[in-house]
């Protein structure tokens, strides 16, 4: 009996065909994505197509909109100067009171933005903890000034970018880093040529989720800086604004 040792061929169907899906996964999956998908649906179907570039560049809306870009991206960068560093903590360094610390960072992401906002303004408005203090030493008035949206905007946005990235970096395995290091390079040279291009995938990610949370921020924002037209008032505030009226 004569075995061939030519490796078998499968053919296109087989390779391409993939894990079936069971249906008691396929059809809750399929109404998952209904449900995400009727409200997009509805606003589509309301819009008036006629009248949006109208009201698209109404003084109003372009101002809201330049707004809320300014903001969001000074979120983004805050994020990046402030989250960049406490991921790699909570991703590389035992310290005590670490899952403390932990939970501070989720503590935003489920605190109701309302309440957030409250927060932040017993702690920097200017009958709070530092509110007077940075009053009178720096002159800066945080509450009811685009700052005030600036770190409203941060507060609720950056844990995305700490959780991302913590995730990324626990993930990566520390032999290039050791071996850098090794050679004679610094702590912050292995961070900055090694480390850093490793995850940049997963920071990417983290900075859209925390671009796109900021961009989107409401109730910190006009609890924390208010509602005042080409000051605090970003697009979803004006959203809000229309609604109401």
């Amino acid at each position: 009996m004569k075995i061939s040792s030519r490796p078998h061929r499968w053919s296109g169907s087989a390779r391409a065909a993939g894990p079936r899906a069971p249906v008691t996964l396929l059809v809750p999956a399929l109404l998952a994505v209904a449900f995400l998908l009727l409200p997009l649906v509805g606003v589509l179907a309301r819009t008036s197509w006629n009248d949006l570039g109208t009201h698209l560049s109404s003084p109003g809306v372009t101002e809201a909109l330049k707004l809320s870009l300014l903001v969001s991206f000074w979120a983004l960068g805050l994020s990046l100067v402030l989250g960049v560093p406490l991921a790699w903590l909570l991703a590389r360094v035992d310290f005590p009171g670490k899952a403390l610390v932990r939970s501070l960072v989720l503590l935003p992401m489920v605190l109701p933005p309302t309440v957030g906002g409250v927060a932040l303004l017993l702690s920097f408005g200017r009958r709070g903890l530092l509110g007077p203090w940075l009053e009178d030493t720096f002159g800066i008035t945080l509450p009811f000034h685009t700052s005030g949206a600036v770190v409203a905007a941060t507060f609720v946005a950056m844990p995305f970018l700490v959780i991302s990235l913590e995730g990324a970096l626990g993930g990566l395995r520390p032999g290039y880093e050791e071996t850098a290091a090794s050679l004679g390079a610094s702590p912050f040279r292995v961070f900055r040529t090694v480390t850093l291009p490793m995850v940049a995938p997963g920071l990417a990610a983290g900075a859209a989720l925390t671009w796109a949370r900021a961009l989107g921020e409401f109730g910190a924002t006009i609890t924390f800086a208010g509602n005042l037209p080409g000051t605090t008032q970003t697009l979803p505030l004006q959203v809000y604004l229309l609604l109401q009226n």
